[in-house]
């Protein structure tokens, strides 16, 4: 893909193994530097992320990003402190991990920020055997591992999905949309943006479906991508 083909617009960015860098939600500094020096020259920058939605806007306000954050793995769009968009059935995912806590072992709920379209979960089980109940008991339900924590949602809430929403209220096409993440829950924002771009430490099964993969890991990754899109698309 050649800069010509491309016309971008906003950059869609993964939070946890993407801008953090230390596995504890530490932020890596010069990242943030890069992200702002974008906003300053007139593109989008947004959160899209496994975390709360809430979480990532108030990181979009004290970062200085745009105010808009795609949060439990597209599960919620917020574009304000108390304006929030829910995509996701958090009562069906309710029922998804109580079936798995009796069916399976060390299935617990991680502590986090409180969700309105998904369960969050301790990764101390086996996610396949997880999902393959989910499936047998034709709950409409799956389990995505964001790294940071695994996570029930409902079947076709995935990141595209609130990115779809936030881009139309942003009034962006896909197209226009760099995307940059690490985990298989960036999967499905890769498949439906311009340019798409993976961490040096992402699942084979991530990188395959990205366009471009950079050497950088945990938040230097993040850099290592800001800097490839700057000096091969940018003008």
């Amino acid at each position: 893909m050649s800069s010509n083909d491309l016309s971008i617009k906003a950059f869609a960015i993964d939070i946890d193994g993407t801008l953090t860098e230390n596995g504890g939600g530490m932020i890596h500094l010069p990242a943030v530097s890069k992200m702002r020096f974008l906003e300053k020259i007139g593109y989008r920058v947004f959160f899209v992320t496994g975390r709360s939605s809430i979480e990532a806007y108030i990181l979009s306000v004290f970062l200085g990003m745009t105010r808009m954050a795609i949060g439990e793995n597209g599960g919620v769009v917020s574009k304000g402190p108390s304006d929030h968009t829910i995509l996701g059935n958090k009562e069906l995912c309710l029922k998804g991990y109580e079936i798995l806590k009796q069916s399976l072992s060390n299935v617990n709920t991680k502590p986090v920020f409180p969700r309105l379209s998904e369960v969050v979960l301790q990764r101390t089980f086996d996610i396949k055997e997880g999902k393959k109940i989910l499936k047998e008991r034709d709950l409409e339900l799956d389990i995505v591992d964001s790294k940071y924590a695994f996570h029930i949602n409902e079947l076709g809430v995935n990141k595209a999905k609130g990115l779809n929403l936030a881009l139309k209220l942003l009034n962006i096409e896909p197209k226009e949309v760099v995307a940059i993440g690490d985990s298989e829950t960036d999967i499905p924002v890769f498949g439906i943006c311009g340019l798409s771009i993976a961490l040096g430490h992402s699942d084979d099964e991530v990188k395959v479906h990205a366009n471009h993969i950079v050497n950088g890991k945990e938040g230097v990754g993040l850099c290592d991508a800001i800097d490839y899109v700057t000096l091969n698309y940018l003008r």
